[in-house]
């Protein structure tokens, strides 16, 4: 065969073994850890749970040793600052809620790691990612869904044009977690039992606000209202807030209350009941598409979260703006979030969901 390929090792299970499937394969591999965010710190503890730390460059190292591949370390985080944490920090400040996964995808690791494959002299790029390209019999390719339709990314891959997937491999596509990770067993691999990155890499603990605080964002307490436009309380800075959120907002109305809505401008937030959270329709905007873009009143599946369930409707505009009709109202899209377009298992592509 005698293909080239590089391959992004996170330092998790999932890139590991796809490196070693490749190599089986008759691929002649190269790994590459991008260091993203971290500082070493030899005492710091290992938690296990985030990906692309500095603990991480010292597993993939060692899963390309068993492997027997050559590995290298690119430090990225002057990109990931400002491609993916700036962005995310200026999300918040305006009253949405970002994805940082889908920017540190687009901008840092495929943006960047097809070039680096270029100076490699690879012909193709693979990551961990549980995804599966296909070529049609117009000799489009197709991005779909995995056969783990638990572990499926292809919510965070919405971005992949016709260029890029034509010099993409998934090789985990048709496996199931439990048998990526026997694989990992059978070679070896001190990685194989290591758990799933379940956080943010830079949020560890989950709570995003630490990491407001941290980067100087300023918290200006302001007023929380009705859809009516009643005062019913204060808030402590619209950058605290996500719509969809019922915790932590300190107001007795009698009902259940739920963040419906985030005005940064008039630094309000607003509150409803869990009905006020149904919306008939979401606008996106950037958007991008996997091949030619979908025909608008045609019927497909949106999804507006990582994990939510599709829900079935229609393009009704395209434009700088688009806007998806939902056949049956769907809870709390959020403006910041993705609204990704799936036809059965392919994605068709996606955008950003607009206020």
């Amino acid at each position: 065969m005698g293909k080239r390929v590089l391959v992004a090792m996170s330092g998790g299970v999932d890139s590991a073994v796809a490196a070693a499937l490749l190599v089986q394969q008759g691929y002649d591999v190269i790994g590459v850890t991008l260091r993203l965010y971290t500082e070493p710190d030899e005492l710091a503890l290992r938690s296990g749970r985030t990906c692309c730390g500095i603990e991480d460059i010292g597993d993939a190292k060692s899963a390309a040793a068993a492997i027997g591949i050559p590995h290298y370390t690119l430090n990225m985080e002057k990109e990931f600052e400002a491609n993916v944490l700036d962005p995310f920090i200026e999300s918040y400040k305006n009253g949405r809620t970002p994805n940082p996964c889908v920017n540190c995808n687009q901008y840092v690791k495929f943006d960047v790691l097809f070039e680096k494959a270029k100076a490699f002299e690879c012909d193709y790029l693979a990551t961990g990612h549980y995804a599966s390209i296909r070529e049609n019999q117009n000799q489009l390719y197709e991005l779909h869904r995995a056969s783990d339709t638990e572990k499926d990314q292809t919510y965070v891959l919405y971005m992949l044009g016709q260029d890029q997937l034509a010099r993409t491999l998934f090789p985990l596509g048709n496996l199931q977690k439990h048998q990526v990770r026997e694989v990992a067993r059978s070679l070896g691999m001190s990685v194989a039992d290591k758990p799933d990155s379940v956080d943010i890499c830079f949020v560890p603990g989950g709570d995003y606000r630490v990491v407001l605080e941290s980067r100087g964002v300023e918290m200006n307490p302001g007023v929380i209202e009705l859809a009516s436009g009643q005062a019913v309380g204060s808030h402590t800075g619209v950058a605290g807030y996500t719509v969809g959120q019922r915790r932590g907002l300190g107001i007795a109305t009698g009902q259940k209350n739920f963040v419906t809505d985030i005005d940064p401008v008039r630094n309000v937030v607003v509150i409803g009941n869990e009905d006020d959270l149904y919306k008939d329709f979401a606008r996106f905007s950037q958007a991008s598409w996997v091949g030619d873009p979908p025909g608008m009143g045609d019927q497909f599946e949106a999804r507006i979260r990582y994990h939510a369930d599709p829900i079935r409707g229609r393009l009704t505009s395209i434009g700088d703006v688009n806007v998806f009709s939902f056949d049956t109202p769907a809870r709390g899209p959020t403006p910041g979030q993705i609204l990704v377009l799936y036809n059965g298992s392919q994605v068709l592509g996606g955008g950003i969901i607009e206020p």
